[in-house]
């Protein structure tokens, strides 16, 4: 009887496939809800206007259909963690990976529930953003480990590379902090014009200004590192495994400046910002697999030239 319920690793593969791809619609679509000013178009939570189905109102439905497809993954990602209890063979470390997702999307709906309560306060709807980027790191972890039963060995790269690839996971996770700093400042709180939305204004009038800037010059400096490493990876000839996401990410991250330039000189267009944020999430995605990619083990201190023409010396001598 057991044995009918049980799962191969390849189906559990496709499950944390299907999974990734979902929350990051999931990510998209909340981008739009806030952008088509649809914030709002549900008032009370987890009821729509009172109702169990939302009027027929565009704002509505764009809100009450995000809240489904919230729901979706949710119920998607607990089946993740209690799919990896039938997984045979059974591997521990899925278990505890895959645990994070209910964790996390209770924390989503709670946040949800909140930021409509308190009117998209700008630090519930930071919030909920940054906890779907959170989700994103476990889901990109269980689709790394569960791709092969083997035992990973250390990937071949020299230590300042490795550890320059690591720096980007912070400074990323840096870089989207202050994106949504900068997006709590600007124009698109969420609410239609006659539902004013608190903005972030700690510097006042100067404040859209000031995030924008500082989130485009701490970008930069991601986007030179990630340049840097690649630069690094082929002079190297670095493992494919690395070189494939860090490429991506490196291309995406240019695309993204030129993205943030263009946003900023045409006054924050709708749609523009919708793009932005989707590449944010799918960079934020080849950025946690290019780490990934480099292993979580520092590797082992390689000989410097001099120290090996010397012990070939050595032995040449002798």
């Amino acid at each position: 009887m057991q044995e009918r319920f049980t799962i191969s690793p390849q189906r559990f593969t496709q499950l944390a496939w299907f999974t990734l791809g979902l929350l990051m619609v999931v990510v998209v679509t909340g981008a739009g809800v806030r952008l088509t000013r649809s914030g709002l178009g549900c008032p009370d939570w987890p009821k729509c206007h009172g109702g169990t189905l939302p009027p027929a109102n565009v704002n509505s439905i764009i809100e009450y259909t995000n809240r489904v497809l919230s729901g979706l993954v949710s119920v998607v990602g607990i089946g993740v963690w209690i799919a990896s209890f039938r997984r045979r063979p059974r591997r521990r470390d899925l278990t505890w990976i895959s645990a994070f997702f209910p964790v996390f999307l209770i924390t989503e709906a709670a946040l949800g529930a909140l930021t409509v309560k308190h009117d998209l306060e700008p630090g519930y709807v930071m919030a909920h953003f940054g906890v779907g980027m959170l989700v994103l790191i476990a889901s990109v972890a269980l689709v790394w480990r569960c791709r092969s039963d083997e035992p990973r060995p250390a990937t071949e790269l020299p230590r300042p590379l490795w550890a320059m690839i690591w720096t980007l996971l912070p400074l990323g996770a840096v870089v989207i902090f202050a994106g949504t700093v900068a997006t709590a400042a600007g124009p698109h709180a969420g609410g239609q014009k006659n539902q004013p939305v608190n903005r972030l204004d700690f510097k006042g009038d100067e404040t859209l200004r000031w995030a924008v800037h500082a989130h485009g010059h701490i970008a930069a400096a991601l986007g030179v590192l990630a340049l840097a490493s690649w630069l690094y990876l082929q002079m190297t000839n670095g493992p494919r495994s690395v070189l494939i996401p860090l490429t991506a990410t490196t291309v995406l991250l240019g695309v993204q400046g030129l993205i943030g330039h263009i946003q900023w000189d045409n006054q924050l267009p709708a749609g523009l910002v919708f793009v932005h944020v989707s590449l944010a999430c799918a960079t934020w995605v080849t950025l946690l697999w290019s780490v990934a990619a480099a292993g979580a083990k520092v590797p082992a201190r390689q000989p410097s030239t001099r120290s090996t023409a010397a012990t070939a010396s050595g032995t040449r001598a002798a």
